[in-house]
């Protein structure tokens, strides 16, 4: 009888630490928040489909060095929204329509 509840406490034990071991690499892969920010920077020309091209960059230099040698440019990220911009800069799109 022993042999039997030491394979249940076993199994048990095994369980739970596979659990455990999920919920951490979960937590581990799950893209963090400054992964999802946006940047302010853009680069566009041929090789990007996108009307908005890759906006992976932080500052205009990096982006330059990026389209350096390509059919590329760079330009401002049109959904980026500048610290040093005011509230008027961006008007609420939020509006009441009545009818």
């Amino acid at each position: 009888m022993r042999t039997a509840k030491h394979k249940v406490a076993t199994d048990r034990f095994s369980l739970a630490a596979v659990c455990a071991g999920v919920a951490v690499s979960f937590l581990t892969l799950a893209p963090s928040v400054a992964q999802a920010r946006e940047y302010p920077y853009c680069i566009k020309g041929e090789y990007y489909e996108s009307g908005t091209g890759d906006c992976s960059f932080d500052t205009y230099q990096q982006c330059l060095a990026t389209a350096s040698g390509r059919r590329a440019y760079c330009d401002v990220n049109p959904f980026y929204r500048f610290p040093d911009d005011g509230p008027a800069a961006y008007p609420d799109m939020r509006r009441n329509f009545r009818r």
